[in-house]
């Protein structure tokens, strides 16, 4: 039996209306401090984490939380023998606890990034490296946020 024009248009708009429905994924509007350990231990897994070694450059007081300088550095001479493989930054309260990753390597000339985060309450942001020799050293510090950003009214 052929397809009538009327049926095949009945048939192209209820795939089109079927398409158009938003897939909603309810997820915490912010992180919590365990989702934070939760994403730290997925990138270090049971290794032990020191401290040292890492600084991390970030205002203590921000007045807005959409643009927030921050800049990372390992004390490590990055030779062949001796370098940092990763950076990865966290955050407390943002929505996603993993603000970003940063793979280095000996050519890299020094353990440093730099960038600009959002934070969307006054939170604690931890930078965590992972040296050529395996061990993982943190540095973490609270940022004030005075105009959160990450935030949007839902209607």
């Amino acid at each position: 039996m052929p397809t009538t024009r009327r049926q095949f248009l009945s048939l192209a708009g209820s795939v089109t209306a079927a398409g158009a429905i938003p897939i909603v994924t309810l997820r915490p509007v912010e992180a919590t401090p365990a989702m934070l350990t939760t994403a730290i231990r997925n990138i270090v897994g049971e290794a032990q984490i020191r401290t040292g070694k890492v600084k991390l450059d970030i205002p203590p007081l921000v007045e807005n939380g959409n643009t927030v300088p921050m800049t990372v550095s390992v004390a490590s001479p990055m030779t062949a023998d001796d370098y940092v493989k990763t950076i990865h930054v966290f955050n407390e309260k943002n929505p996603q606890p993993n603000i970003g990753n940063f793979h280095l390597g000996p050519s890299s000339g020094r353990a440093q990034v730099s960038t600009r985060i959002r934070l969307a309450d006054s939170q604690k942001v931890v930078a965590i490296a992972r040296l050529s020799d395996d061990t993982f050293w943190q540095v973490a510090a609270d940022v004030v946020v005075t105009l959160a950003a990450c935030t949007e009214e839902i209607n």
